[in-house]
Order: structure tokens, then sequence, then C-alpha cells
């Protein structure tokens, strides 16, 4: 009895230690690109969306077989492990169903299966808010990637005004956002132990602050106005280049020419991490499939792929450090493909990443040894620049057993103000 007593012990601890782990999404082997997960909410870069709203996600196979492809859904908790809810409370109908909405590429020279899933559908819609994943998986059950997205309710209103730094240290460099959450309808008991918020840097998992608490309540008011534990470093606008008119150069399009496949070779970019700001409209990071080069006017379909050749010059401040191309395309993900190298005749670091035809927003990031990102060692930091952010509020409402969203918060800091 003692023995299976232990054996239970640990079996129950190990299955509790997996149960909590932290879904961290995962990318996507190399034959699947362009991966667009969205509302139609202008900004968001992955879904944010009220319940009952729809959302879509495309992507495109390169091995172009129609192969099939399913999708499954979970319900997480404010911190992103898996919540103690079964499919039935938090799902209503069923996942595990097959895409079935899918077309092959139309006169591109790099053929593509292009998939589309929408959700809610007649199979598949949501009973409660709050955060979720969806897994794609095989038709032998195998993950082949997965993408977060946040279902709310309008039961609370955030407003947030964006300010600059009070450290005189960082007043160069940093954003900082003052914010309040109104509740005049919403009875929130314990808002100090029950209320949590997630506040988000340009819809990127990676740049996002957790754990703060109100610093004040007043009546039905949560007030946040911290000097330090709200703040961001304002980085730089982001590199851009567009490829929607497949054969020819442009302004960030140094040349182009056609093998195998089309190349685009884009003008070298500097080092800007000791320039003065300048402003230089993006689209924080974020991408769009499109092409004028069709005749059905469905990019999905019809946009081709090219390697873009990416180039960043090279001097001896950046030594052996690992630069990588860094935007929304591959999920802000450090791979070997975006990794740049140094290229002894021409002095600059390169790298060729296959893309589809769109507008694209790029920067170039340092790896550092401790396995953290140095988003602004190449591109440097300003208070200027034009930054999205997102507050998700989230609450446990007594007597459940989940957290809720049960609202959120955008603005930009175009409008930061002393």
């Amino acid at each position: 009895m003692k023995l299976n007593y232990k054996v239970f012990a640990v079996v129950f601890f190990i299955g509790n230690l997996c149960f909590s782990q932290i879904q961290k999404e995962i990318n996507p082997p190399e034959n699947i690109k362009s991966v667009v997960f969205k509302s139609s909410n202008e900004g968001d870069q992955f879904p944010i969306v009220r319940r009952g709203e729809k959302f879509t996600l495309t992507f495109d196979d390169l091995y172009a077989d129609e192969k099939d492809y399913y999708y499954s859904i979970e319900h997480c908790n404010y911190d992103w492990t898996p919540s103690i809810l079964l499919k039935s409370q938090f799902l209503q109908g069923i996942d595990d169903q097959r895409i079935i909405t899918y077309e092959n590429s139309l006169a591109t020279i790099q053929p593509y299966t292009n998939y589309t899933l929408t959700l809610p559908n007649q199979q598949t819609n949501f009973r409660v808010t709050g955060n979720y994943i969806l897994k794609i998986t095989d038709n032998a059950g195998k993950v082949i990637f997965s993408r977060r997205f946040i279902i709310y309710k309008d039961a609370v209103s955030v407003g947030i005004t964006p300010k600059t730094s009070r450290d005189f240290n960082n007043i160069s460099k940093m954003q900082r956002l003052e914010f309040v959450i109104n509740a005049p309808d919403y009875e929130l008991v314990n808002p100090q132990q029950e209320v949590k918020v997630a506040i988000m840097q340009n819809s990127n998992f990676d740049r996002m602050i957790m754990g703060i608490k109100p610093q004040f309540i007043s009546g039905r008011q949560l007030i946040y106005k911290y000097n330090k534990e709200t703040s961001f470093e304002g980085g730089n606008e982001y590199f851009w280049f567009d490829t929607k008119e497949i054969r020819v150069s442009n302004n960030s399009v140094a040349r182009v020419n056609l093998t195998n496949r089309y190349n685009h070779y884009l003008f070298t970019n500097r080092i800007r991490k000791n320039d003065e700001y300048t402003y230089n409209p993006d689209i924080n990071g974020d991408f769009y499939i499109r092409t004028i080069d069709g005749t059905d006017q469905n990019p999905n379909r019809e946009a081709d792929y090219s390697f873009i050749r990416f180039s960043l010059e090279y001097d001896n401040t950046i030594g052996l450090d690992k630069i990588y191309v860094y935007g929304k395309f591959n999920n802000y993900a450090l791979t070997e493909e975006n990794l740049l190298k140094l290229n002894s005749k021409t002095k600059t670091l390169d790298a060729a990443i296959l893309l589809k035809q769109g507008f694209y927003n790029y920067k170039f990031v340092k790896l550092r040894e401790d396995g953290t990102i140095d988003l602004n060692f190449i591109s440097g930091s300003h208070w200027e620049t034009e930054n999205n952010y997102t507050i998700l509020v989230y609450y446990r409402e007594f007597g459940e057993n989940y957290d809720s969203v049960i609202g959120v918060g955008s603005t930009s800091s175009v409008n930061i103000s002393n």
C-alpha cells in the first residue's frame, strides 16, 4: 500500500505540473507560411474579440497537396496555464473538426494550398470569455502550430493616458501608461486580489506586463498611476518593404531578379541606435498580404512568394552578436532562417526569407547571451515613437473557477503627454 501511495503521489504531482504549464504558441514548420490570425479590428495582430464576433485564420501549405488539417481549442487562465473547464463548459458545439475551406494557388511560381478557418462557425461557438489557444493539427493528431486569442465582454471600461517617463535617466526612451478601470454597473468583489490586468505593446506577447495591482480604489474606479511598473521602452519605428508589384523595384526594394523564384534585394539598412528620432509611419511590426498582379483580386490564392534579401550594415559594435530579422511575419520568433550572417564581400549582415507578396514591417534585434531579446540594440529607443497599447482586464467572479475578460482598452502613444 505504501508503494502504491507513493506511485500515486508521484503521478499526481507530475500530472499537476504538466497541467499547469504555460501554453506558449507553437510556430509552424517550414512548409507552413503566411499565418494570418486576426479579427476585423484595426491594429490587432491577433484576435481580441467580443463574444459572438467572428475572426479568421488563414495559412499556406507550400507542399500544395491539399492535406487535411484540423483545429482544436483550449481555454486558459489569466497566466496562460490551462483552465480546469471542460470543453462542454467553454464551447458550444464541438471542435476537432477538419478545415474544409481551402483552395490552390492560381498562376504562381510557388505552388501552395491556402486554408481558411472562420470562428465562431456552425460547429464551434464560445460560451465564456477568457484566454484561448487555437491548435492546428494533422490527421495523426500532431500539433502543426498554435495561436492565442482572447474573447471578452464589455462589463467595464478602461481609460488610458500615455505619459512620458518620470525617471530622468530614462526620459528620452521610455513611455508610461496611466489608466483607470471604470465599473459603474459591475460590482467588483475584492478587486485587489480578483482583478488582474495584462498590458501589451503592439499586440506582441513578448512585450507584456502582468501582475500589476490597482494603486487606489475610489468608489467603482480602480486607479493605476505607477511611475516605473507600467513603463515600456518606446523603441523606434519599424523598417518596411512592399512587394505587391512583384516584378518591379520601389522605395524599399533596390532590385528584383527571377531565377527559380523571385528575389527582392532590399536597400541596406543603417544602424540607428545613435540617431535622432525621425517620424516614419508604420504598422507596428505587422504585415498585410496583397498583390496587384492577380486577376480575381484574391491575394490569398494569387499572391506569389519571393526570397526577401535583408541587409544590415556591419560595424565593430555588433561584433559576433546574434542579430535577427524580427516581425509578425514569423510571429516574432528567432530562428535559423531569420538569423543574419556576415557577407565578407559586401561587409553587411544578410538573410534571405521566403515571404508572400505584401506590405511588411520588420526590425533587427539582438539575442543576448542570457537568452533575452534586446529589441533596440540596432534601432535605438525614443519616447516619441508611435506604439499601440492594449490593456486586458481579467476577473474571477465569486464562485467561478476561471478567469473571465471583462473589458479591453486601447490607445496610441501618438497622444503622449508630459
